[in-house]
This record gives structure tokens, C-alpha cells and sequence, in this order.
């Protein structure tokens, strides 16, 4: 049911999931602005969201180097407190992205069911480049259309990626402790697979 979900894992859920959640929900109010809808509205549309595998910043603000990363990119860090994941997370989703595979295996040993809809960042972005478009729902900023969409491309993708695996490369370091140049960089890997998912959804 809409709105298109998706769910971004990490570590502690302080610096890369919090990332791509924030970021992608930039991603979509720029591509609405860009069809002369509401950006307000992107959560109708797509909701994006994150958890940790593990509890230890439960409750806890996004690390100060990734909301820098986040508001310098135009984005909003208000009303983010950290969590750890749970198996209810999961099974609301329609996609669940995580940091690495380490972490995928940590979804898919929770919640077997979810295997079909849950990537690793790095492997989801490689692969939305192989989809093709012309054969997903009609593209309409509605979330009827926007989540019969993204349930096509997440369809698409798991029919991708049959008999392969990821790539280590594929994975997102861990930046936390280290500095900005790190963050910066991990919040452009990010960004190389967010955008492509808004821009998929609403081309």
C-alpha cells in the first residue's frame, strides 16, 4: 500500500543510513519541484526511513559530520533520533537498502521473506541502471502510481541481479570517527544511487 517505502540499514543508524534516508528524501522533493508538484508532498509518495542492526545511539541525534553532509546538500536533518531495527521495519518496506552485505545478511536472516526486496546500496544503484523503464507502470505524481512503480523496479532489480552477487565494492564504508572528506565522499556514493531511485520513480 502507498505510500513506496523504503527503509535504509546501517550499523548504529548515525551516519549512512540517516544519510540516504535524508538524502533521498531530498532527491524526491527536487524531482517534484521539477514537475511543478508540492515537494511537501514527497512523503506521501515515497517514504523514506532507517534503523541500526545495533541499539547503542537509540534515540540519539544524526552524527554532526553526517547532518553536515546532509543540510550542505540542501537537505533537513530535523526529527531524527536513531533506532534500532525491527522486524516490523522490514516487513513494511517495499525496498530495504543497507550499508553493506554484512548487513543484508542481517535483514534477510531476520526476516527470510524480505530477501526479494532488500539490496545493498552499492548493488541496488548498479543495477537500476539495467532496468528497463519503458516496461514499469505509467509514471504520475499520485502515490497509487508512484508505489506500483517502485514495487515494478524493485521487481525488476531482484530479476537482475538471479545468479549474482554483490560486489564488495558495493558496500558503503563505515565513516564514523573519521572526518569530513570521508563523509563527503560516502554521501556521493549515496547520492550515485538515491538520485537514479527519485529519478526512476518520477522521470
Amino acid at each position: 500500500m502507498p505510500p513506496f517505502t523504503v527503509l535504509h540499514v546501517c550499523m548504529g543508524n548515525i551516519c549512512r543510513s540517516p544519510m540516504a534516508e535524508r538524502l533521498l528524501v531530498l532527491a524526491v522533493r527536487e524531482r517534484l519541484g521539477r514537475l511543478g508538484v508540492d515537494p511537501a508532498r514527497s512523503d506521501e509518495l515515497v517514504h523514506s526511513h532507517s534503523a541500526g542492526t545495533g541499539g547503542w545511539h537509540a534515540g540519539e541525534e544524526m552524527n554532526p559530520p553526517a547532518a553536515r553532509q546532509v543540510t550542505s546538500r540542501g537537505g533537513a536533518v530535523d526529527g531524527f533520533a536513531a533506532r534500532r531495527l525491527r522486524s516490523d521495519l522490514i516487513d513494511a518496506a517495499d525496498l530495504v537498502l543497507t550499508a553493506t552485505a554484512d548487513q543484508h545478511e542481517y535483514v534477510v536472516a531476520l526476516r527470510p521473506d524480505a530477501a526479494a526486496r532488500t539490496f545493498v546500496l552499492g548493488e541496488f544503484g548498479r543495477l537500476l541502471g539495467g532496468v528497463d523503464r519503458a516496461g514499469l507502470p505509467p509514471v504520475e505524481a499520485t502515490p497509487e502510481a508512484v508505489y506500483a512503480r517502485g514495487v515494478a523496479l524493485v521487481e525488476a532489480a531482484d530479476a537482475a541481479r538471479q545468479g549474482s552477487t554483490a560486489l564488495p565494492t558495493d558496500d558503503l564504508d563505515d565513516p564514523w570517527g573519521r572526518g569530513d572528506q570521508c563523509f563527503s565522499r560516502v554521501a556521493d556514493e549515496i547520492e550515485e544511487t538515491v538520485q537514479p531511485l527519485a529519478a526512476a520513480l518520477l522521470p
